[in-house]
């Protein structure tokens, strides 16, 4: 059920409120070219930003128009135990398949505070979910010794892994059961994560080209690996310009030029600069995008 191109939808403003309408259409978009699963409130979705009556909101939202055709994965992680099981709660109720649940930010826990955690939450919610490591946003990296022990809790289901260590990530493979599912978390790796046995990405740069990212994991999973090699170059450059500044910035000004949604973003996201803004224009265009 989880694998291939699964996005990590941007939350769209409009006015300084989450633009319902548009995230509709968001979701038909990606349903329309290959999606596999839809991933609201993560880190590209702003949650951080998000009051607690929206988050919810864009997850029912997110469910409702998804109509069960492609799974929903919900953001609910959060840097309080506590918190993270009331919005994960919440995402059961709603109707969603999973909950992607990333590692609390700030109060950097050790490893054992890191396992009791997500342990917690997986005894509080019976619902699938998907660890979210990455240590440049959170201050702390999950071992592969502690991935190893939290997949034997039978509804950890696998990780999206975005710490950039191929090394890492094979030794997660490696120790990890067979069923663990092991996602990249970053957009340039997707296809040598699914060279090691990774399904698939949880994916940024999907938001805009969306065929393009499920197409290069369908043709791996096929086979095809000369194909999907050509689309993960096609890729790069474009994928390399999402990152220009700190996610979502980058992608959601891509996606302002490309008329799918506003620009906006909330504080203390603010603005590209002008200089990394043309960087993006050129990506875009190179890409034949605008």
């Amino acid at each position: 059920m989880f694998k291939g191109s699964m996005v990590a939808l941007v939350t769209p403003f409009k006015e300084g409120q989450v633009d319902e309408k548009t995230l509709s259409q968001l979701v038909e978009f990606h349903i329309k070219n290959g999606t596999s699963a839809l991933v609201p409130c993560g880190t590209t979705g702003e949650s951080a930003t998000l009051n607690y009556e929206e988050h919810d909101r864009v997850i029912e939202l997110t469910i409702k128009c998804a109509g069960g055709r492609v799974p929903v994965i919900a953001g609910t992680g959060a840097n309080s135990t506590d918190e993270a099981i009331a919005l994960t709660k919440h995402a059961k109720r709603a109707g969603a398949q999973a909950s992607l649940q990333v590692s609390p930010y700030y109060n950097k826990p050790t490893q054992k505070g890191l396992y009791l955690h997500f342990k917690a939450i997986a005894e509080a919610v019976d619902i699938p979910i998907i660890l979210y490591n990455i240590a440049s946003r959170t201050g702390v990296n999950i071992e592969p010794e502690t991935f190893a022990k939290l997949a034997e809790i039978k509804n950890i289901i696998g990780v999206k892994e975005a710490s950039g260590s191929l090394e890492q990530m094979s030794r997660i493979r490696k120790i990890c059961p067979k069923d663990f599912l092991l996602i990249s978390g970053d957009d340039s790796l997707t296809l040598p994560v699914m060279a090691i046995g990774g399904v698939g990405v949880i994916s940024v740069v999907a938001n805009i080209v969306p065929r393009d990212v499920a197409d290069m994991c369908r043709l791996f999973a096929e086979g095809d690996i000369s194909r999907a090699r050509e689309l993960h170059y096609k890729l790069l450059d474009l994928t390399k310009s999402m990152f220009i500044e700190t996610n979502p910035i980058s992608v959601k000004t891509a996606m302002g030029l490309m008329k799918m949604c506003g620009s906006d973003l909330r504080l203390p996201m603010c603005e590209m600069m002008p200089e990394n803004k043309e960087k993006l224009v050129k990506a875009l265009k190179e890409y034949k995008l605008i």
